[in-house]
This record gives structure tokens, C-alpha cells and sequence, in this order.
């Protein structure tokens, strides 16, 4: 029963925030948008303190449930690990944890997290990384932040396939995080000793692999595990149980003085296992049949040439939707990006520098935006997070969607009112780029399509020309948008470091 509730739990929030990711009507946000807020790593750099708090108090209570059930990335290497090992009898077997490897990405993550850099922080952050995957698939546009993508999405199915949750218990940082509290959480698994008959069912149905069977010892290392309650009811013999841990003292090996597990309790030797029970053992790893091997061979191949000729395919797709033609003869040269001295960042960032410290490029900003604007960077130092760029569109007053998704508190919550008021850049004309439709006038197509009416047309030298006025624009983009000048607007907004 608890692993159906789990399996029902994960299943409404990956499916809800899947559909965030992928909100093609501009609706899901209203009413799944809170899914995203839960998640850990964004409620930390958003100093979200109730969420913080309301995480580590279920993971004191309940054991790693975050990981099972409200981390996307967590429920979708429980899919691909049950994809992998469903006709398997003995998929998983116990390994020792790996401390130099999980607890060093810790502390580098930490130290990176500390010092600002955010590429390190965005790359392993599960919940980013899930949205990467899925926004790639959304907006399937060239560039490093799809190739990240790929490449992530390759590496969770090739260690999902047969390691179950490898990367949970020895690379995510946030999983890291959370065993520091699941090692004394109120509830456990728990194994009575006394009615072990060493069969390693429970062992070879954790995909945490933190059950270890062995003659002299049973035990659980409850810093891996992450409560998916697969291996509840696996004991033939009822022996391990779902239960209040705290009152009992759980030590599994006789030898030692503390060993109390119902003080009556004695771990039977092999000669006292039955025949019945030695029947139940379950096939150890080496027996696995050569055609599971195969199998999970095939399928991660098929993964990296899936992968691989979705690259190709979206690279193709892209040059292709960039050739335009006027009349069916003359190319029509698309809009180019510009580099700007100062990146442009969403309404409700405060600042550029206040965005890119909380932005963990979970990419949900990209997805929400309706008009295509925001998009993920391929600066260095702004790797995969969003900026924006007015080749597609621009930001309209009336959206605010992007500033009611952002679960790491990058953009805040404001209202329409609010927008309208916000100075995230300042536009620009080169008068040399402009065009003059008669000879002598400029064609007036920013000034006509400026929402707050910064530009106006002044009588210059050469007729009416366009000038605008700085205190009154807000870096909206319309401008630069509708300017008919290609690549290169006659007309740019650069951003301010510190939105007025």
C-alpha cells in the first residue's frame, strides 16, 4: 500500500510539473505553479524559510520522500530504472557509498553556491536540470544549453538503466543535503534480524542500494535511502516493516553489546534456514540471463543515437525555419542578436546582478514566455540562464507570466500596474542604420509602435528622424522588435545593471 500511495504521489507532481514546463496555453501556471515553489533548491536561493523549513521537517519525519515523490528528476529515473529491470529478478545488490565522491561535489557545490558561480550551481541542481530536458523539447532551438540537455539527459538513462538512483546518492547535492536529516528520520524501514533468512529479496529490490545482507550483518544506511518503499512486503518472512524508529536502538550486527532488537531477538545461522526458505532466496546478479544484459545494452544505446540524431535533427530544423523569402524570391535576412554591453533581465529582477545570483536556469521562464523573448544565454559566464533579446518579439506591458513561475526568487511577483513602471533598458538609435523612405523622412515605425511613447519624431537635418527620451522608456523591445533594418535593428535596447 505505501508504495502505490508513492507512485501515486510522484505520478501527480511529475505529471503537473511537466506540464508546467510544457504550458503551451499560458493557464497550467495558475494553478500548478506552487509545485515548482516546493522544490528545494529554488526555495533556498529564493530564502523561501516556510518551504525550507516544511522539507527538512518531512525528511525528519517520513526519511527522503522529497526525492521519491516531489523531485521530477528523481521520479524519472524511478521510470527509466523500472523500464530497465522490470523482467529482472535480482536488479539491484548493495554497494558501499562512495564518500570522497558525494560528499566532495557537496562541498564544491556549497563553495560554488557561496561564491555566485552560478554555472556549477545550475549544472547540478536536479530541478534545473529536469527543466533543461524538457524546455529542450519544448523550444527546440541550436545552442550549448540543448547540448547540455542531451548530454544530461544520456547520462540519468545510461545510470538509471541498471543503478537505480546512482545519481541521487552520489552526485545530487540536494540528496546530499537531505541525508544529513533521513539518517534520524522518525520513520524507517526496519529490519527484524531475528526473521531474516539472508533470501536478499529486500536487497535486490533497493535501487538506493543501501540495504546490505551479509552473514554477519542486516542493515540499512538511511542516509541513501530514499523511502521508495519497493522493499516493504519483499520479506517472505515479514521481517522488515515500515515503522516508529526513534525508540528503537537499530543494530544489526550480534557482535555488538548494543544489539537489542526486541532483546530476544537472534539473527539465525544458515544451518537453521529451512529448505522452504532457502527456496525463496532470489537469483544473485550473476545468474541475471545474458538477454537482460543485452537488453539494457540496447536501450542505452538507443538512448545516445536518440539523443544524437535529435541534435542533428534540431540544428537542421533551425537553419531551415531561418530562411525566409519575400514573394518566393528574394531571401528575407531574420533578425540577428545583438551583443549588448549589458544584458537585458526580466521586470521584477531588480537588478542584473540580483538575477543571475538566484537563477538556477531551470528554464521555466523560457517556457512561460509567450512571446518568445526570454532565452537561455550562451555566455559563459551566464551559462543556460535566461536574457532576453527582441528578435522574435518583445516584452509586452500586460505579461507578467515569467514573474509568477520563478520559484528561486530571480524575478519577483509583480502585478501589471507594476511592469509598466519597471526600467530594464534603455533604447538606442544609429541614425547611420535608419532608414529613410522618401529621402528624407525616417520611416517612424518605433515611434508608432512604442507602448509608453519614449520615441517621437523631431525635425533633423535629414526631415523627421526618431530620438528618444531616456527617462521615459522602459527597455519593453517593441523598437528594436518592428524596426524593418535587418539583422541589425537601427534601433537597440541595452539593459541597466540596476532596473529603475
Amino acid at each position: 500500500m505505501l508504495k502505490k500511495i508513492r507512485i501515486a504521489a510522484a505520478a501527480v507532481f511529475w505529471i503537473g510539473i511537466t506540464l508546467l514546463f510544457l504550458d503551451f496555453s499560458g493557464v497550467f501556471h495558475h494553478y500548478l505553479g506552487w509545485m515548482a515553489k516546493l522544490q528545494f533548491l529554488p526555495a533556498v536561493l529564493a530564502l523561501n524559510v516556510g518551504v525550507i523549513v516544511a522539507l527538512i521537517l518531512l525528511t525528519l519525519i517520513f526519511g527522503r520522500v522529497y526525492c521519491s515523490v516531489i523531485c521530477p528528476l528523481g521520479v524519472l529515473q524511478d521510470g527509466i530504472s523500472w523500464l530497465g529491470t522490470r523482467k529482472s529478478k535480482a536488479p539491484y545488490k548493495y554497494k558501499n557509498e562512495l564518500k570522497w565522491l558525494r560528499y566532495g561535489i557537496w562541498v564544491a557545490y556549497v563553495a560554488c553556491l557561496v561564491a555566485g558561480v552560478q554555472v556549477v550551481v545550475s549544472l547540478l541542481a536536479p530541478y534545473g536540470a529536469y527543466g533543461r530536458i524538457i524546455t529542450s523539447i519544448k523550444h527546440p532551438v541550436a545552442g550549448p544549453t540543448i547540448i547540455i540537455a542531451a548530454v544530461t539527459l544520456i547520462a540519468i538513462v545510461a545510470l538509471s538503466l541498471k543503478g537505480g538512483r546512482t545519481y541521487c546518492n552520489s552526485i545530487c547535492p540536494v540528496g546530499t543535503t537531505l541525508s544529513f536529516f533521513s539518517r534520524f528520520a522518525m520513520f524507517r524501514p526496519v529490519i527484524d534480524a531475528s526473521q531474516c533468512v539472508r533470501c536478499h529479496s529486500c536487497e535486490h529490490k533497493c535501487k538506493a542500494h543501501c540495504i546490505e545482507i551479509t552473514k554477519e550483518k542486516v542493515g540499512i544506511d538511511y542516509s541513501r535511502c530514499v523511502d521508495c518503499f519497493n522493499c516493504i512486503d519483499s520479506c517472505p518472512k515479514g521481517g522488515l516493516k515500515y515503522r516508529f524508529a526513534w525508540r528503537y536502538e537499530i543494530h544489526s550486527d550480534p557482535a555488538d553489546p548494543r544489539y537489542d532488537n526486541n532483546a530476544s531477538d537472534v539473527i539465525p545461522s544458515e544451518a537453521s534456514v529451512s529448505q522452504n526458505d532457502k527456496d525463496t532466496v532470489i537469483p544473485s546478479e550473476a545468474s541475471v540471463s545474458q538477454t537482460d544484459k543485452g537488453r539494457r545494452a540496447f536501450m542505452a544505446g538507443s538512448a545516445i543515437a536518440i539523443g544524437a540524431a535529435a541534435l542533428k535533427g534540431i540544428e537542421a530544423r533551425a537553419q531551415e525555419a531561418a530562411k525566409k523569402v519575400d514573394g518566393g524570391f528574394a531571401e528575407v535576412l531574420p533578425k540577428q542578436a545583438i551583443k549588448r554591453e549589458i544584458p537585458i533581465t526580466p521586470p521584477g529582477s531588480v537588478s542584473v546582478k540580483d538575477f543571475y545570483k538566484h537563477c538556477i536556469a531551470c528554464q521555466l521562464c523560457v517556457a512561460e514566455c509567450p512571446n518568445g523573448v526570454l532565452r537561455p544565454s550562451s555566455a559563459p559566464e551566464r551559462l543556460m540562464q535566461p536574457e532576453m533579446g527582441y528578435e522574435k518579439g518583445f516584452c509586452r506591458p500586460e505579461c507578467t507570466r515569467c514573474s509568477e513561475v520563478c520559484p528561486a526568487g530571480a524575478i519577483i511577483k509583480i502585478s501589471r500596474e507594476e511592469k509598466t513602471q519597471y526600467h530594464i533598458g534603455t533604447a538606442h538609435v544609429d541614425l547611420t542604420a535608419c532608414i529613410s523612405a522618401t529621402g528624407k523622412t525616417h520611416c517612424g515605425k518605433c515611434a508608432s509602435k512604442c507602448p509608453v511613447g519614449a520615441i517621437k519624431m523631431v525635425k533633423g537635418p535629414d526631415g523627421m528622424m526618431p530620438t528618444v527620451a531616456e527617462e521615459v522608456c522602459i527597455g519593453c523591445g517593441a523598437c528594436e522588435q518592428y524596426c524593418p533594418v535587418r539583422p541589425i535593428s537601427a534601433i537597440t535596447v541595452n539593459g541597466k545593471y540596476q532596473h529603475v
